[in-house]
């Protein structure tokens, strides 16, 4: 139920629309129902319901509703009719089409010719005008609607003589220069021209929170049943739509509306379906010298990423280039675009699965989702699975922009910058490197251009940006270093208040940062270690045990038929029962029965480093004492009580981080290798040295 504040609201904004924006707003369910008949795009819709429903009175909209249907029906030219439209012309002598028009220099005849899209006309010359006013004809083409001629007459004009009179050729000759269709009046179905100012000041009219309501409903979604953060990962979307070469990746489950916003809102922007692609197309043709998408879209979008393919060897390369500078070579020269690029796709399993199993960019064509280089030139990843499957009342039926004028200030925004607006009131923490730094200051530019294109701010609308930028990108850095290891470490992103020097760290959520690793003491008998799994990759592992009254039997569950656990777990209990005299009389291997379970947290196969977290589990049970708080146990011993050091101390440490680890157990023999892991990293834990296993059970258990 909507509470009575929420309606008043929505009726606040709906004035303040009326007030500010007369003529640029629509409601957004008549263009549902209407499109859910006539497969025309969403802003060739609203521009003809602009003009005709723009009022508060039932019947007025009633009777526009239905003229706009009689224009669709008689004016929209739907491919398989071209024919009989052509028919109707020239039966009439004059007809009025709504299609799609592209317009280019015939540079032998010396005139600019009109070719239609879904009419099949190619050819018609068009008055020097319209591509001089409207130059979006001469790039890519525009929606138009046009008034015909047809002129069958026009053959006295141009001096044909009849056949009775020559021969046949001559007047085939002629013939050929004849064309009996003319444009009379073409008007592009976009806004030519957007003024700014009026955007800006109308902008003061309204919150912050009834801005990003305007904005979503422009785009079709319904505020009001979504929740706060979900409102801001819609409008990370637009993010690519305001911001220049802003490269963006949503991957997330079906029906949540990841590709509407590119292929039907905005007519700046083009979807590639499907995913093959060539270099040609994409960025510059040789053989034509004509530049590709890049150049004339403001945004790329891919769909289903899982299926990009380049029909060439270098694409990847060259998408590269491009993805981090904007520009690209080909062939002598250096081109430059603007161009956002978008990623979009589906995740099949659960995004828990995902992270312990493999990355979130697994989707991805493998060329693509284990290149370190191509993933890093993503400046924000938004998580698409946090974004509600789309049903009918998330869709709106209230006023929101025209999708044209919407289109049209994001296209004007793109001109201008706003990513150093967080320098007044913040500094960016020291985890950042130069690619951080320019892609959390994009989106922090393209955040600001949505929600204050007016360049009004307070700190605290500034900090929420930052927040959500720190967060975008620290997604990519996480994933980062799952595939690339100890280059990509520092993910611990922050930001300083300019004021207090206060540093605030920002986390991704589905990280979980210390989940794994509880805090406080944990009950005796259970110990965590950090080791290779089955598949190489290094993970958390939770040993928890029991002793009963027995004989000495020793169970162990968990560890399956694996020969090298079973090894290691029993030279744990070999070695106890040698040795156990040494660590305290109170340990009994034959009146007591142990059992241990063992836990692989991340789903990555048990380790076979099992030895020395079983001898402390076992002592721990033993003497009813908790292992200290936040304590992981690492290295190796043998039978003989030989310590082996720790492979690949960086990375081990590292997950020790992530995993919520604050006191680390390292064999002495490792301290060689700390020169290898980064400063910061060392400064995270207490670390604590044992030089024996009797030593590192004592030191476990906080015994002196």
């Amino acid at each position: 139920m909507e509470t009575a504040g929420g309606t008043t609201n929505r009726e606040e904004i709906r004035q303040k629309l009326k007030t500010h924006f007369p003529g640029k707003i629509v409601r957004k369910d008549l263009t549902k129902k209407i499109k859910e008949g006539a497969n025309v795009p969403v802003y060739v819709l609203e521009f003809l319901l602009g003009q005709y429903c723009s009022s508060d009175d039932e019947e007025i909209v009633k009777a526009g509703v239905e003229n706009v249907k009689k224009i669709l029906s008689a004016n929209f030219v739907r491919p398989d009719e071209a024919q009989k439209v052509l028919s109707v012309l020239r039966q009439h002598g004059s007809h009025t089409v709504i299609d799609m028009i592209t317009v280019s220099l015939n540079i032998k005849q010396d005139y600019y010719e009109a070719s239609f899209s879904n009419l099949g006309l190619t050819g018609i010359p068009i008055a020097d005008e319209y591509p001089e006013k409207y130059d979006r004809l001469l790039c890519g083409g525009i929606w138009c609607i046009v008034q015909l001629n047809y002129d069958a007459e026009g053959t006295e004009n141009l001096d044909i003589i009849l056949p009775s009179e020559n021969s046949p050729q001559g007047n085939n000759r002629k013939q050929k220069n004849i064309y009996p269709i003319s444009i009379r009046n073409l008007t592009p179905i976009q806004m030519p021209h957007v003024d700014m100012d009026e955007l800006k000041r109308g902008r003061q009219a309204f919150t912050k929170e009834e801005w990003l309501d305007v904005m979503l409903r422009s785009t079709g979604m319904e505020p009001d049943s979504l929740t706060y953060r979900e409102k801001w990962l819609l409008l990370t979307r637009m993010i690519p739509l305001v911001e220049n070469n802003f490269n963006l990746c949503e991957l997330g489950p079906r029906s949540t509306g990841k590709s509407h916003l590119y292929k039907e809102i905005s007519p700046n922007s083009i979807l590639v379906s499907g995913g093959q692609t060539t270099v040609a197309n994409l960025f510059y043709n040789m053989a034509s010298h004509q530049v590709g998408l890049v150049g004339l879209w403001d945004c790329v979008a891919f769909d289903e990423v899982a299926g990009i393919k380049f029909k060439d060897k270098d694409g990847i390369q060259i998408m590269k280039d491009y993805m981090a500078s904007g520009s690209f070579a080909r062939g002598k020269e250096e081109k430059a675009a603007s161009a956002s690029m978008v990623f979009v796709g589906n995740i099949n399993q659960s995004v828990d699965v995902l992270l312990k199993t493999s990355s979130l960019f697994d989707p991805f064509p493998p060329e693509m989702g284990t290149d370190t280089a191509f993933l890093d030139r993503i400046h924000g990843y938004n998580p698409g699975w946090e974004i509600p499957k789309f049903r009918p009342e998330h869709f709106t039926d209230d006023y929101g922009f025209i999708s044209d004028y919407l289109a049209g200030f994001m296209r004007e925004l793109r001109k201008e910058q706003y990513g150093d607006a967080l320098d007044a009131y913040f500094r960016l923490g020291k985890n950042l490197n130069q690619r951080d730094t320019i892609a959390v200051r994009k989106m922090v530019g393209g955040y600001i251009k949505l929600l204050h294109p007016d360049g009004r701010f307070s700190k605290d609308e500034v900090e929420e940006i930052l927040q959500m930028a720190l967060e975008m990108r620290r997604r990519v850095k996480e994933q980062l270093k799952k595939l690339g290891g100890m280059e990509f470490y520092d993910v611990n992103f922050s930001y300083i208040d300019n004021e207090t020097f206060e540093e605030h760290y920002v986390s991704v959520p589905e990280q979980g940062g210390g989940k794994l690793i509880p805090e406080g003491l944990c009950n005796p008998g259970q110990v965590y270690t950090v080791s290779h799994g089955k598949n190489n990759m290094i993970g958390v592992f939770r040993l928890e045990s029991q002793m009963l009254p027995g004989s000495g039997k020793f169970e162990r569950t968990g560890i399956g038929s694996d020969r090298e656990c079973k090894e290691a777990v029993n030279t744990a209990y070999n070695y106890l029962k040698a040795n156990g005299r040494r660590i305290s009389g109170s340990i009994s291997t034959t009146a007591k029965d142990y059992i241990i379970n063992y836990q692989d947290l991340q789903g990555i196969g048990m380790t076979h480093r099992l030895a020395l977290p079983t001898l402390i589990a076992i002592c721990s049970i033993a003497l009813n004492k908790s292992v200290q708080s936040s304590l992981v146990a690492l290295g190796e011993i043998s039978i003989s009580g030989t310590l082996m050091k720790v492979d690949e101390l960086a990375n081990t440490l590292q997950v020790c981080l992530d995993s919520g680890a604050k006191k680390v157990l390292l064999p002495i023999t490792s301290a060689a290798d700390l020169g290898t892991v980064p400063p910061e990293l060392i400064g995270s834990f207490q670390l604590i040295f044992y030089s024996n296993p009797e030593d590192a059970v004592f030191k476990a258990l906080g015994v002196e």
